[in-house]
């Protein structure tokens, strides 16, 4: 029971009390396995990266033809393809293949507390720009941002000049060395836009392995996909534009446009791609996005049309430098829709009197989350297409078979769903009828996920700043109910002083308070945890005059609704031996079918038209994926629904229990136990003063010996002003140490 609520926390304990606890050379072999792996990734990785940066220079210009030749020439059956395949896409599998051998054998091996101040947390942790369009950005974001700049400049002025160079060496006329220098530049613009497009998959792969093992969450993946589609469509934009320049000047832009060559580059093919890249680019852009996120959703969808007929247009081989990117995200992407497919029971469903809505999914004991994950939800008779994702408000230590979100209602997605959940309370009021009946189908929701970290950030620091602003707090009553039940429970927990800065505009958004499971808080947690609740009610200079009832804010009943099962266990992020069954099988899969393609079909039938290789090369990955990968994945359903059958449960006997404990609990609670709603203290009228909170934390939580852990969850402006306060403090000399994060999802 206990490994199941808790797996990455005690995993990874029992990690390091097994290294602890033996003496000699068995506590040196798994600390020997990890440095080995840990090895062989980064060596793996920078030396991919450095032949990804040099690769415009001529050493490795030649070193890489002769490569090409040797292999070429010397048997190797999937020619040029493969060759250009194993130099750019296989070490990002191989990484991942390293990385998923990595956290099989070593679950939970994350961050220690006697690391927190060591350099490269820091860096991940240290806001070095506040204000500007990319938002908080960390010093190791700040450092990719960098490289990538360096990347670009250094690989177009190198391109350039060589270009210059071989066209000055020609004897040609004036017009024709600017049409020829224009499409040359053109040319190098789309194969540096390739490059980027490598890491333009890699973060938006939800359940990646490659993001499980560097512990970066998919919301801050997301920015990172965000920036470099603004990167990638760029460069595509520049390449087709040198292009259109060139073909005008030649009086050939029609006939150019509409060429579709067999031998060579397919241009009507990248006029498609282009086109399909630049919507998905222009309805992105944040104020759009902000304004018609339905647009942005919607047009969004054409990445499947960018991608198969970017592939069409340069052919097998050049695709072939960003196909193993490709291919994580297609394998991330079809285990999401064997997730999807499944309908969730609702086990509560609820509209809270201050406007937000509580929904309660009925998910299995096995499938593992913390405090800090997120889940995509979709409810059909909202639309079939869209996904919205929400931050966990209930604790793994809740309860094993269910978890909650909280939902606020800002558009018309959410309005609807209040109104249909809102409609069936007041049926359910008015009627007497069997609720099982008249309930069943009326909500139909699907969930992906969970996602989040990988390890529960917020255990690691005695010392911990939530800050939140509005709906905001959703997250981190998560964190409140597992920090509370861990300790009353004798549960491994760092953290020992707590403090909530929580701004809100009315006085009823203080309810949601409520949501946290653990309500009364002991005198032994007490004794362990200080806790300080401070709210701001910002738009309200005075308490109402109810305000000594704001803690009695009673949610109408919740309703069930029953769609037939709890949420699936297929997620990447799941169980470790089946999501590396999953890839293993598909990798194998792919590789296999198209080396019989080229055997069988290929060189048989002398088949040489760039396109359509191309086309074939994504056939077989995509059959790789659903054929062996899809076998496994239907073994992996057979033994979730095995293991959930061994494990049933009755709801509504269940819900009866639950009730008879929480009374139980509350009578038997002792008499000095405190209430959440005593620990806040709220404040009218104003606003945070960040400076003056943290300097009286830091010096309550010991000086500069301190380090303090703050997660903030807000809005863009909220999230600036608490990063801009923890590098002025930080950049204090003797001061504590304040490591920032933020837990917001911007789409």
């Amino acid at each position: 029971m206990t490994q199941e609520r808790e797996p990455l926390l005690q995993q990874n304990g029992g990690v390091g009390n097994a290294a602890a606890g033996s003496k000699g050379s068995p506590a040196v072999l798994p600390s020997l396995a990890r440095s080995v792996l840990k090895f062989l990734m980064w060596a793996v990785f920078l030396t991919w990266a450095a032949g990804i940066f040099f690769y415009p220079t001529a050493p490795v210009q030649t070193a890489f033809r002769k490569w090409a030749d040797i292999t070429s020439t010397e048997g190797l059956i999937t020619g040029l393809t493969g060759t250009v395949f194993l130099f750019f896409s296989g070490p990002i599998l191989l990484i991942a293949a390293l990385a998923y051998v990595y956290i099989f054998a070593f679950p939970g091996d994350h961050v220690q507390k006697k690391k927190l101040r060591s350099l490269s947390f820091r860096l991940w942790t240290f806001p070095v720009l506040v204000d500007g369009p990319l938002g908080v950005v960390s010093a190791v974001e700040f450092i990719g941002i960098v490289l990538f700049i360096v990347y670009i400049v250094f690989s177009m002025t190198y391109y350039v000049v060589d270009s210059v160079s071989f066209i000055s060496k020609a004897h040609l006329p004036p017009t024709t060395r600017s049409e020829l220098l224009l499409a040359l530049i053109g040319l190098r613009f789309g194969s540096v836009g390739l490059f980027c497009m490598i890491f333009l998959f890699l973060p938006v792969s939800r359940g990646s392995v490659l993001l499980r093992l560097i512990d970066i969450p998919f919301e801050h993946a997301t920015r990172y996909h965000v920036w470099l589609g603004h990167l990638t469509m760029a460069l595509f934009t520049l390449h087709g534009l040198c292009y259109v320049i060139s073909w005008s000047l030649l009086g050939r832009l029609i006939e150019e446009l509409i060429q579709w060559k067999e031998v060579g580059i397919a241009n009507l093919a990248g006029v498609i791609s282009l086109a399909a890249g630049l919507l998905m680019w222009v309805t992105s852009l944040h104020p759009v996005r902000k304004r018609f996120f339905e647009l942005f959703f919607y047009t969004h969808q054409l990445y499947v049309v960018f991608v198969v007929f970017l592939v069409l247009h340069v052919g097998d081989f050049v695709f072939s430098i960003s196909a193993g990117a490709v291919f994580l995200f297609m394998l991330d992407r079809f285990l999401r829709f064997w997730q999807s497919r499944t309908k969730v029971d609702i086990v509560s469903a609820a509209c809270r009197p201050c406007g937000t809505v509580e929904l309660v999914f009925s998910k299995p004991p096995s499938l593992r989350y913390n405090a800090l994950s997120f889940i995509f939800v979709q409810v059909r008779e909202l639309s079939f297409l869209q996904w919205h994702p929400f931050s966990v408000s209930s604790s793994p230590m809740d309860g094993r078979y269910h978890m909650s979100i909280l939902i606020k209602v800002l558009g018309t997605w959410t309005d609807t769903l209040k109104r249909i959940i809102a409609d069936v309370q007041e049926q359910k009021t008015r009627s007497d009828s069997d609720s099982d009946q008249s309930q069943t189908g009326r909500i139909t929701a699907s969930i992906e996920g969970p996602y989040g970290h990988e390890s529960p950030y917020h255990l690691m620091y005695e010392n911990l700043i939530l800050v939140a602003g509005g709906i905001g707090i959703s997250p981190f009553l998560a964190i409140l109910s597992d920090i509370i039940h861990r300790i009353g429970q004798g549960m491994p927990c760092a953290p020992k002083n707590v403090l909530v800065l929580w701004s809100v505009k009315k006085t009823s958004e203080l309810s949601l308070l409520l949501a946290v499971d653990a309500q009364s808080i002991s005198s032994s947690v007490c004794d362990k945890l200080h806790l300080d609740i401070q709210a701001f009610v910002t738009q309200e200079s005075d308490p109402p005059l109810e305000d000594g009832i704001v803690g009695d804010d009673q949610k109408a009943p919740g309703i069930f609704v029953k769609n037939g099962t709890a949420m699936s266990g297929l997620v990447g992020t799941g169980d470790n031996f089946w999501a590396a069954m999953y890839f293993a099988a598909s990798t194998l899969g792919s590789v296999l079918a198209f080396v019989l393609v080229q055997l069988y079909y290929v060189k048989r039938y002398n088949v040489y038209a760039w396109w359509y290789l191309g086309l074939l090369l994504l056939l077989c990955m995509a059959a790789g994926i659903t054929l062996p990968g899809g076998l496994v994945v239907l073994l992996w359903h057979l033994s979730e629904k095995r293991r959930m059958q061994d494990d049933r449960w009755d709801v509504d006997a269940r819900a009866g229990a639950d009730a008879e404990q929480t009374t139980n609990a509350a009578g038997g609670a002792d008499a000095s136990a405190a209430s959440l709603a005593a620990m806040r203290t709220t404040r009218y009228g104003c606003r945070p003063k960040f400076h003056a909170e943290f300097a009286a934390f830091a010096e309550r939580a010991g000086g500069a010996a301190a380090d303090v852990g703050v997660l903030v969850c807000g809005p863009a402006g909220l999230q600036a002003s608490v990063a801009r306060e923890c590098r002025s403090q930080n950049l204090r000399r003797g001061g504590a140490v304040f490591h920032f994060n933020s837990h917001s999802f911007d789409l």
